[in-house]
């Protein structure tokens, strides 16, 4: 498994800008890192690590890379797949950028109206998270098609068998206004960049998928409760009770577990991390299944009980918080929704 990311120990033990070399030396990468709460541990090497000390023996590959630049994603896709003898079974592309004052100008704020934001905001947000996101999916897409050529003759809809797959985290913001209108802009396009990928992919036998975690603890949103400013970026959302990435990991390995026909069945639709896991029996590392954004055991404690008690100036009875029924919302209506009440009510 290939780690790509900016987060290296390098970069950690040299400041802000670090260069990495593939393992043959064939090519040099400038890489510019942002260095998130060093005891953490969430470099690259460190999940690669992490990786090679699995049961199941798997082997962990750190790649530094910006993938702000055009041409870095190609690349490391061609090197994969050369050092694999063209074999390329699992693109996951998770990379995203928030954008900070360092990015954006100093009138920017995440939850602003689209006319006070900067143009750096979109670039922030849909440079990396939209444009690079397409350009590793137009490059690995010939290597995953040569691999499902490879698996064509023992693929089987009553068996379990490796299908390749695309998958796109993107987030409820693809569904529901989120953040800003930039951001929802971007995470529909992932979930639509899913869903034609696959009217195109399929008579290949290569699946994908757009994923939805939950609120999950990712080194960025870790690092912004260090920082202080979790709680106006989120509207006080708390992350002690997030997802884990890993979880989101756990997912990728229940669609794969899936039958050629299955999978190809669900390619280019939306998945959601704590919705699969109860469909597909896989847990948190906490071993939980927490409920899905779209659940009104998400909805209510999060929205609408803070709504009634700052109304009401009245606390929800805990007999009610605790029997909230595990209710998903039908897409149609959740797609309703608009800005959380305290987005409103602030502006």
């Amino acid at each position: 498994m290939y780690c790509l990311g900016r987060t290296t120990t390098t970069s950690i033990s040299s400041s802000n800008t670090t260069t990495g070399s593939s393992r043959d030396n064939a090519t040099t990468t400038s890489i510019t890192s942002t260095v998130w709460n060093q005891s953490l541990n969430l470099t690259i090497e460190a999940i690669a690590e992490q990786i090679n000390n699995t049961n199941g023996g798997g082997m962990g590959i750190a790649i530094p890379c910006d993938l702000s630049q055009d041409g870095v994603i190609e690349g490391i896709i061609e090197r994969v797949s050369k050092e694999q003898q063209g074999r390329l079974d699992v693109l996951v592309c998770a990379a995203y950028t928030v954008p900070t004052s360092s990015s954006s100008s100093s009138s920017d704020n995440l939850r602003d109206d689209f006319w006070n934001q900067s143009m750096d905001t979109w670039d922030a947000i849909n440079g990396l998270g939209l444009r690079q996101v397409y350009a590793a999916c137009r490059c690995a897409a010939p290597h995953m098609i040569q691999t499902a050529t490879k698996y064509a003759e023992s693929l089987s809809s009553t068996t379990t068998t490796m299908t390749p797959l695309i998958c796109l985290i993107s987030s409820f913001g693809g569904k529901s206004y989120t953040f800003n209108v930039a951001y929802g802009i971007g995470k529909a396009a992932v979930d639509r960049m899913a869903r034609d990928m696959s009217y195109q992919l399929a008579k290949y036998g290569v699946a994908t998928a757009s994923l939805y975690p939950g609120l999950v603890q990712t080194e960025a949103n870790l690092q912004m409760v260090k920082d202080g400013t979790w709680d106006s970026v989120s509207g006080n959302l708390d992350l002690s009770q997030g997802e884990t990435p890993r979880f989101s990991g756990r997912a990728v390995t229940a669609l794969l577990s899936l039958s050629h026909k299955e999978l190809m069945k669900r390619s280019g639709s939306v998945q959601v991390v704590a919705e699969l896991a109860k469909e597909l029996d896989f847990t948190d590392t906490n071993g939980l299944q927490p409920p899905s954004i779209r659940s009104l055991q998400y909805l209510l404690p999060n929205f609408v009980f803070p709504q009634l008690e700052k109304e009401t100036g009245q606390p929800v009875p805990d007999w009610i918080r605790t029997n909230v029924p595990d209710i998903r919302i039908p897409w149609s209506v959740f797609s309703a929704f608009g800005p959380p009440p305290e987005m409103v009510d602030n502006r």
